[in-house]
């Protein structure tokens, strides 16, 4: 598979070497030359796979050549090491929850994914020791985190927007050490990516670092986030044949990971861009201008970004036709106020408790079965409501369980640092030499 720069398609590089500069030299994402569909005999037969058989077959293609089978097969076993169960909500929506790895946030698989790829090329002397640079807004810092802590050859900075995370969300990721650098950041999300951005391509940093990022911006973090939707077609009706996805957007990761598998055959009927206020995507499909946007702070902290940088491939795929785009891709946003009362009306109605991302995600639903946009609808629950304990505590007075995966933190000190401008973490990254 060959993949270019969405700011110059004559710089095209292989799976490996995306996967090591993370962002072009010229800022561009890079994006994949092709797109195949899968054989219609697989699809139409993907409740006699396993896990592993169906995601071979769905992301063999963006790999290519650059990691044998048997390698890829054992990555693979690794980033999807638990389960992916679709729940019935009420009669025309479920619920496809994510949550159910080390660190209860969708982006586990991602990041271990990430992780064993880059260690792979590692061991094979393919490129020296890596240094990973990551912008979290909550739950991408902590499934990284957990995902590359000890990893041979891998250090790891983290940088996440003080005092805009959970407690819960902070603790998953300044708690960890030895290859782990956690540093908050005196400033919002999308100053966060900003400096990860710089960095990547700061001449006086490159010379002495190898970096690379594990962020939405790297192709091994869609890639296997194309196999959620997969996961979930299996686990659905026979009377089912098609479905739509309320996805909730932060950066856009995912739902262009819904995009792919949908291109790739898997008969989605509609994708549904759920956000909070930070909605500068559904400005865009209502005005046709796209403007970004800053990011303000909401009870669903990690889609509290103002320029999400994956919808640029949202545009690539779709040839820049915003027409086209609304063919397939509807987009609401929801305040606070409604993400609370979503979470109490499906707790009263349901007996489930969802997170304010799964919240939002359910009032998209609810939206596009409701308006008739589409018979059935699956959205995601991308991180365990525990994650949020005080945010969820005061909506609807209940005490939890602490889940096993968090236990473990609660009373661990913090480990992070913190800076003020991209100086500030220059200086830091550099006195870590």
């Amino acid at each position: 598979m060959i993949y270019f720069s969405l700011n110059n398609k004559n710089h095209r590089v292989n799976f490996r070497e995306a996967l090591f500069n993370g962002l072009a030299p010229d800022r561009g994402l890079y994006f994949p030359k092709s797109i195949i569909p899968l054989r219609k005999s697989f699809i139409s037969n993907l409740s006699n796979y396993d896990k592993i058989e169906i995601s071979l077959e769905v992301i063999s293609q963006f790999i290519g050549n650059q990691i044998d089978e048997e390698s890829l097969k054992k990555i693979i076993e690794h980033s999807i090491d638990f389960e992916f169960p679709l729940k019935k909500i009420e009669e025309n929506i479920s619920v496809l929850e994510l949550f159910h790895g080390p660190s209860m946030a969708f982006k586990d698989v991602g990041a271990r994914f990430t992780s064993r790829c880059l260690s792979h090329f590692i061991r094979r002397g393919y490129d020296r020791k890596v240094t990973v640079l990551v912008a979290t807004s909550g739950d991408t810092g902590a499934a990284v985190a957990s995902g590359f802590h000890r990893v041979e050859g891998v250090d790891v900075f983290i940088l996440y927007p003080k005092n805009k995370i959970s407690n819960i969300q902070e603790r998953q990721i300044s708690t960890f050490s030895d290859n782990i650098f956690p540093v908050e950041v005196d400033g919002t999300f999308d100053d966060c990516q900003k400096m990860v951005k710089d960095a990547l391509i700061d001449k006086d940093l490159t010379s002495n670092f190898n970096f690379t990022t594990a962020n939405s911006i790297n192709i091994s973090r869609w890639i296997p986030q194309t196999l959620y939707y997969f996961f979930a077609y299996c686990q659905l009706p026979p009377d089912i044949k098609k479905s739509s996805f309320s996805i909730p957007s932060g950066n856009y990761g995912n739902l262009f990971s819904a995009i792919v598998s949908k291109e790739l055959g898997l008969p989605v009927e509609n994708i549904i861009s759920s956000n909070n206020i930070n909605n500068p995507v559904e400005r865009y499909f209502k005005s046709g201008i796209y403007t970004p946007m800053h990011s303000k702070e909401t009870l669903s902290n990690a889609m509290d970004v103002g320029d999400p940088s994956n919808f640029k491939r949202v545009n690539k795929i779709f040839d820049l036709d915003l027409d086209k785009m609304r063919e397939t891709i509807h987009a609401f946003s929801f305040t606070d106020y409604q993400t609370r009362d979503a979470i109490k009306d499906v707790l009263k109605n349901f007996k489930y408790i969802c997170d304010p991302h799964g919240a939002i995600g359910y009032l998209g639903a609810k939206k596009y079965v409701g308006n008739n946009l589409g018979s059935h609808c699956i959205f995601l629950e991308t991180a365990h409501y525990y994650k949020f304990f005080d945010e969820i505590k005061n909506v609807i007075g209940n005490e939890f369980n602490v889940p096993s995966q968090l236990a473990s933190i609660l009373n661990k000190e913090k480990n992070s640092v913190t800076v003020k401008d991209y100086i500030d973490f220059k200086d830091y990254i550099n006195s870590n030499l």
